[in-house]
């Protein structure tokens, strides 16, 4: 996160109502930037390309797309999802939670709200590191391999509006689940950490929380984050109303904007 004063961080606390949390995983849930730091150097070696050049790029998009520019003879998905999957086996010691986030989820679970992952990483990736950090799954993720263009398309997110049984008013990449029940795009929340990720958000017409985990919190103002939070601790879930299932979640200790 860059610098920034305390007090900047001091917004009064704000409560709103939403019809799903659709989560980005890396940076939002889990933080395993070291893990990728050594995945990414290792493939660097591998193909002929310096770490440090991949890393400058590749945080927030897909292997895929990286590969496709640096290697475009290993871009394939079968490469991709091996590959991805060893990564929680080999540095698992070097991925920790996000403070906040397994309260969060658990929290969700507790009471089936509407929650999703939509990641740019594999499903072998994603479900490792769920498993390994014993954290929540959700019944939806969306992962790299199920949509045409990474983030910052948002079909990623509108895929897991429709998967979850809701009509946000777009259309969407697969038909999966009819036509669903419809609200309003404002009405769902995407937590993020990566610019590519809130631009996808925000292109798809939902709200966006941004995490300062990882980049520059002017990057963040720039993408269109609705608030910016340091962490998901000062992201709660407060209610949960089975009957209009409405999530109501309270927003603490966000930047001043």
């Amino acid at each position: 996160m860059a610098h920034q004063e305390e007090s900047d961080f001091s917004a009064p606390p704000e409560t709103h109502d939403f019809a799903a949390l659709l989560f980005d995983m890396d940076g939002t849930i889990i933080d395993s930037t070291p893990a990728i730091v050594d995945f990414w150097m290792q493939m660097g070696k591998e193909i002929g390309v310096p770490g440090k050049k991949i890393l400058e790029t590749s945080h927030g998009r897909r292997s895929i797309d990286v590969l496709g520019l640096l290697a475009p003879h290993l871009a394939n998905w079968d490469y991709v999802c091996q590959a991805e999957s060893t990564i929680p086996v080999k540095w698992a010691e070097k991925a920790v939670e996000i403070p906040g986030s397994r309260v969060l989820l658990e929290k969700l679970e507790e009471v089936s709200a509407p929650w999703a992952i939509v990641t740019s990483g594999t499903r072998p990736l994603v479900n490792g590191w769920l498993d390994i950090m014993q954290l929540a799954h959700p019944q939806y993720i969306v992962t790299a391999e199920e949509v045409k263009h990474g983030k910052p398309d948002p079909a990623c997110y509108r895929l897991a509006a429709k998967r979850l049984g809701f009509n946000d008013g777009h259309g969407c990449v697969q038909d999966e689940v009819g036509e669903g029940r419809k609200v309003d795009a404002s009405e769902f929340l995407v937590l993020e950490d990566a610019p590519a990720g809130v631009m996808a958000g925000k292109a798809a017409g939902y709200k966006v929380v941004a995490l300062g985990t990882t980049h520059e919190i002017e990057v963040l103002k720039k993408a269109g984050a609705d608030w910016i939070v340091r962490d998901m601790r000062s992201v709660t879930m407060v209610h949960f109303d089975s009957k209009t299932g409405k999530i109501s979640i309270e927003f603490k200790d966000a930047l001043i904007m």
